[in-house]
Parts: structure tokens; C-alpha cells; sequence
């Protein structure tokens, strides 16, 4: 045991790093027992609008996930014989999908595609409490429903996931090469606890570690949601849009530059895309139809409709070269 009778310096250094170490001993238990409040944000269980208030027809579906608990998902569908791809969109960790709607109307007109919005698990109408493990279970019970669907072309559903949810769709994509064509991920970030800095609570390096990092990563084994997108980027085989605002000042975009660098060292039809305007919350509305442009030249160009595989590929070759700039190999 230290002793502390060496003089009044001596105890004063001592009672600080004692202060210290109890401090970081309390903020990583209090961590530990409140970390889904931290990771998950699914605020009111109600939705301030529906399709119908954007005049988008959609239908409730009605989903049990593979341990029992009730999920609601809205299939929202451009037109009775749409023949465009099916986007199965990921949101973020706060709110619902309510809040993504205005987004997903944009989406569906500028992509010409179905989408299909789930509430995870604790979020919106659905049942339960978030995990990763239970959200994971959400995604693949989603998915195996709209691949039981005569309404679509089951050979083109894409995922998209931001932020959190990119880290979902990360996992469901590289579960099921057979069935997700692609994957796009806009500001997701390389794990949960990556992004203890960049939230700005104040824990030493070492107590957390990091993607990339020696630091041993104390508090890690205790984290109930690692979401380590890192470490799953480089087994997906689809082909893989990164889409990185520039401004994103909740996810640093140097995760998007890890993830990427990660995946194309394995996987070569990744295409890495910054957004010089893009914030975190607004990159589709602040980067202008640029935005729209590249993902909808992605998917034509990597989930074409049956009509279009033989189509000359020296005409998307150009107009992708004039409307996706800013690809970057780190």
C-alpha cells in the first residue's frame, strides 16, 4: 500500500491520482451499466408523420424477429410495377424512421426504388429493447422478408445504412452475399469505441485502445455494443459505396478513409466519395444533386436492371468520371 506521509506535496500528489484513478474507475462502471443509453437514442415511440403526409404509399409490415419480438417496418413502394432496385434503409442511432422520411422521399425520387424502412428493435412501434445482437436479428428478419416477396426484383436490394446503421447493414451484407447486391454506407464510423473521443468523453487512450491502436483496450471486453464495422468491411465481397461529408462533426472522416482502406485492400469494387460540404445530419442536402448522381450511378452500375447487363459500359464510364469526383485511395 502507498504511503502518504512524506509531506504535504506528497500527499496532495497522492490525493489527486488517487481522485483520478477513482474517477475513471466510476465513469467506466457507470459506462458499463448505461452504455445502451449512450449508444442508443430512440427517443419517442411515436412518428410525428407517416408516408401518407408526404403523399408516399407505403404498407406497415408487421416482422418477428428470429427471438420472438414484433417489429414494424414500412415497405414504401415508388409504384405498383416499379422495376427499380429495393433500399433497405438503416438509420442512425437517435430518433425513428419518422425522421428519415423527408430523406427517403428525396431518395425514392432521385433512385427511381422501393425502400424499406425498419424500426430496430426499442425504436418506434417496434418491441424490445436495442442490442446489437437483437438489431442484428432485426436486419436479417427484414431482409428475409422482402426476399419472400413477388413484388420485387429480389436480385436487386441494396442496403444503406448511415451512421449506426451503416454499421448494421455492414453485417447484414457480409451474412448474406447471396442475397444483398450492394452496400452503401454513408459516415459510419470503424466501432463504438472509436468514437469515445470524438464524443468527447474524457477517458485516457489506453483505457479504450482503438482500431489500429497497440493501447490494450481496457474497457473494450465490456462493451455489450462494439459494432466493430472494422473489423467486418473487409469479409463483404458486394460492391461498396463510402460516402464521407467532409464537415461530419460527429463521425470523424477519417473512420470512413479506415473502413475504406480496409475493404479495398480485399474487395476491389469499392468506391470511396467526400462530400467537401457534407455535415453529419445534412450531406443529401447540403451536397446538392451530386449526392443523388452517385449513388444512383453506383447502383446502375453495380445492380443493373436484367435489360441493362448488356449494355455498353464506355457511356457510364464517362458520365461516372464527370459526376463522381473526389475518389480517394488511402
Amino acid at each position: 500500500m502507498v504511503s502518504c506521509a512524506k509531506g504535504p506535496l506528497y500527499r496532495v500528489v497522492c490525493m489527486v491520482v488517487m481522485g483520478m484513478a477513482l474517477l475513471v474507475v466510476v465513469g467506466m462502471a457507470l459506462l458499463v451499466v448505461f452504455q445502451e443509453n449512450l449508444v442508443y437514442a430512440p427517443g419517442t415511440k411515436s412518428y410525428r408523420i407517416t408516408p401518407a403526409h408526404l403523399s408516399l404509399k407505403s404498407e406497415d409490415v408487421w416482422l418477428r424477429s428470429s427471438d420472438g419480438v414484433r417489429l414494424h417496418a414500412w415497405f414504401i413502394k415508388l409504384c405498383p410495377d416499379c422495376p427499380g432496385p429495393t433500399i433497405m434503409f438503416f438509420q442512425a442511432n437517435a430518433g425513428n424512421i419518422a425522421h428519415r422520411l423527408r430523406m427517403v422521399s428525396m431518395m425514392m425520387q432521385r433512385l427511381q426504388c422501393n425502400v424499406f424502412m425498419l424500426s430496430y428493435r426499442g425504436y418506434g412501434a417496434s418491441d424490445g429493447y436495442p442490442s446489437q445482437h437483437g438489431i442484428t436479428m432485426d436486419a436479417q428478419a427484414a431482409l428475409d422478408h422482402l426476399y419472400q416477396r413477388i413484388d420485387i426484383d429480389t436480385s436487386r436490394i441494396v442496403v444503406f445504412g448511415r451512421c449506426l446503421g451503416g454499421a448494421v447493414g455492414a453485417v447484414l451484407t457480409k451474412n448474406n452475399p447471396d442475397k444483398v447486391a450492394a452496400l452503401i454506407l454513408e459516415g459510419t464510423f470503424t466501432s463504438i469505441p472509436d468514437m469515445v473521443g470524438p464524443i468527447g468523453l474524457p477517458f485516457p487512450k489506453w483505457i479504450f485502445g482503438g482500431s489500429g491502436s497497440n493501447a490494450p483496450g481496457i474497457f473494450n471486453s465490456l462493451v455489450r455494443s462494439p459494432w466493430s464495422t472494422i473489423d467486418i468491411v473487409g469479409e463483404i465481397t458486394q460492391p461498396i459505396l463510402f460516402l464521407s461529408g467532409l464537415q461530419d462533426e460527429m463521425v470523424p472522416p477519417f473512420q470512413m478513409q479506415m473502413l475504406y482502406a480496409k475493404a479495398a485492400a480485399r474487395n476491389r469494387r469499392c468506391i470511396f466519395v467526400e462530400f467537401p460540404t457534407g455535415t453529419h445530419l445534412n450531406i443529401w442536402r447540403a451536397s446538392g444533386p451530386r449526392f443523388w448522381k452517385t449513388i444512383w450511378l453506383f447502383v446502375k452500375q453495380n445492380v443493373p436492371e436484367k435489360t441493362e447487363i448488356q449494355s455498353s459500359h464506355n457511356d457510364n464510364d464517362s458520365e461516372e468520371a464527370r459526376w463522381i469526383t473526389g475518389i480517394k485511395t488511402f
